[in-house]
């Protein structure tokens, strides 16, 4: 079965044509027998119905390209609150995780003190997973890849679990709506 992994009204750059568009329709396919569309392309008004993969959506980042997620680290830091013989249930006393996620080691994580005494191997596994993300990231959009290229070929597990990630793609690059003020509604005294 096929899902959406555009929505209508979204700017997409569509790569056989180099061209931006914007989807203005989605049209499933459906066939006898299935509860849901078998595939699912994408009227973008250039004449023909495109394939999900031949579409990028405009603030999908290429990692390789751009390396935004390539310097994704855990470093440690001084810890200027406790000695070393303060902290010996640590697992590294004297210092705490720090997850950069810029070259220049700025950005990123960082969690209170207090907070990593409480419970520090809680926050070292945290650091790990956040460090760890970009790449778990890259090998959900490979499952997504593989699924949306072999859809008959797929096992039914494995769909299921490209429906999660498509979920959680459509979450990751989902920019919320600024609030609207009085002024932008109109209701000004």
């Amino acid at each position: 079965m096929a899902k959406t992994v555009y929505q209508r009204n979204q700017k997409v750059w569509v790569e056989s044509v180099g061209a931006w568009a914007t989807i203005e329709r989605i049209v499933p396919i459906w066939a006898k027998g299935f509860d849901e569309p078998v595939r699912v392309t994408y009227d973008v008004g250039l004449g023909r119905e495109f394939h999900a993969h031949e579409l990028k959506p405009e603030d999908k980042v290429d990692a390789e390209g751009a390396g935004m997620v390539a310097n994704w680290r855990v470093l440690r830091a001084r810890n200027k609150w406790q000695q070393e013989s303060d902290c010996p249930h640590h697992p590294y006393p004297g210092t705490y995780p720090v997850v950069v996620t810029d070259p220049n080691d700025w950005g990123g994580w960082r969690t209170p003190g207090a907070e990593y005494d409480r419970d520090p191997r809680k926050i070292e596994y945290q650091a790990r997973l956040i460090s760890s993300a970009p790449r778990l990231h890259a090998i959900a959009r490979q499952i997504l890849e593989l699924v949306a290229d072999y859809p008959e070929d797929a096992p039914p597990a494995l769909t299921a679990l490209a429906q999660q990630a498509s979920a959680i793609e459509r979450y990751l690059h989902e920019v919320p709506a600024a609030p609207e003020t009085a002024t932008s509604a109109g209701l000004t005294e």
